[in-house]
């Protein structure tokens, strides 16, 4: 019997397999994947976060399950993970942000604050008796009118985007922005997105008691969570058009075959 590729090498957060690899490290990036969708978008008037809350009982209090959280005035940040984890690095971000306004007067910027969380997340895969975070954000903010947009790995790890996804529908959600992003994108459009990649990525119905979506705007700077009257408003507007589109694409099939059936004639 031979023995298991990374037997003995997954028992600590130090311990390098002969390969490179830090099997703990790999294994806080499947807790992430196995999370819920959350997404996050730059437009040219601002970010959008949006997150999938995917509530797994009828008796369960929806309002209850936070994926979308405040971090400044001007910064806002989605998870997906271990909620526990986000949660603490959340309040990290929140004290950071707070000392940096009372170090030097004025609100942190984004790359500055993802850049002091991925520090922390870095520390926590060099020292024993410690576990790496099993959650990565989405940090999205506008500063001094620019709008930003991070993506936290378990690593520590950070990558800046135009448009990101991080959980079990990751693979769905970046394949629609590959295909559909544009640099002009409106806020409008970016929440017709965004939502379109939680639709496409879930298998549940979308409605407002499952999503939640924060903004940002460039022109004042302040984080603003939808009501679910309005994230509902926006979801029956994405699922109107979708069905428009299916039609379309159903017709043009039909007349493609009939043609088909013309020249075979």
């Amino acid at each position: 019997m031979q023995p298991l590729q990374n037997a003995g090498y997954d028992r600590a957060i130090t311990v390098f397999s002969p390969d490179g690899r830090l099997f703990q490290v790999e294994y806080a990036r499947e807790a992430v994947k196995r999370g819920t969708t959350s997404i996050g978008v730059k437009s040219s008037e601002g970010i959008i976060l949006a997150v999938d809350k995917r509530t797994t009982s009828s008796l369960v209090e929806a309002s209850s399950i936070e994926k979308i959280f405040k971090i400044d005035e001007h910064i806002g940040a989605a998870t997906s993970g271990l909620v526990a984890d986000a949660r603490a690095l959340v309040e990290r971000a929140r004290v950071e942000a707070q000392i940096n306004k009372i170090t030097y007067s004025e609100p942190i910027r984004v790359d500055s604050l993802s850049k002091k969380l991925c520090d922390m997340l870095q520390l926590y895969t060099q020292n024993g008796g410690v576990r790496p975070f099993g959650s990565a954000l989405i940090i999205g903010g506008v500063y001094d009118g620019k709008a930003k947009l991070f993506e936290t790995d378990p690593s520590g790890a950070l990558i800046e985007y135009k448009a990101t996804a991080i959980g079990s529908g990751r693979a769905a959600a970046m394949e629609i922005f590959e295909e559909n992003y544009t640099d002009d994108l409106t806020l409008e459009g970016a929440i017709g997105l965004a939502l379109t990649a939680i639709n496409d990525a879930t298998d549940h119905e979308t409605t407002s008691k499952n999503v939640e979506i924060a903004v940002i705007k460039n022109d004042d700077g302040k984080y603003v969570k939808l009501s679910p009257e309005e994230v509902q408003n926006y979801i029956d507007e994405v699922l109107v058009e979708e069905e428009e589109e299916e039609i379309e694409d159903e017709s043009e099939e039909e007349v493609s075959e009939d043609e088909s059936e013309e020249d075979e004639e």
